[in-house]
């Protein structure tokens, strides 16, 4: 029997809501998921995950580490730049 987390398409439709989300809510951490999500719904897709028997926690962890990777890298490529400001002009109570 086929759980639903181990199928590979639902890894890539939820990395797909992850993507949309993440253009509602600019603020890069679900972008990181949802490169973390393709990454286990490519790995199950290719079978690469087949010598642990892709079980949740092992599904879990490959997602974890490879969202904060891809959050980190997403942060070094086109996060803050290094020297950038943000200085405020005007308070909102004024």
């Amino acid at each position: 029997m086929t759980t639903l987390w181990s199928i590979w398409w639902v890894w890539i439709v939820a990395a797909l809501v992850l993507a949309f989300v993440e253009v509602f809510v600019p603020a890069f951490v679900f972008l990181g998921m949802a490169v973390g999500a393709v990454v286990v719904g490519v790995a199950l897709g290719f079978g690469a995950l087949g010598w642990i028997g892709a079980g949740l926690p092992a599904l879990l962890l490959l997602f974890a580490v490879s969202s904060v990777v891809a959050a980190i890298g997403l942060r070094n490529v086109i996060g803050v730049r290094r020297g950038q400001v943000k200085i405020v002009e005007r308070d909102i109570n004024d």
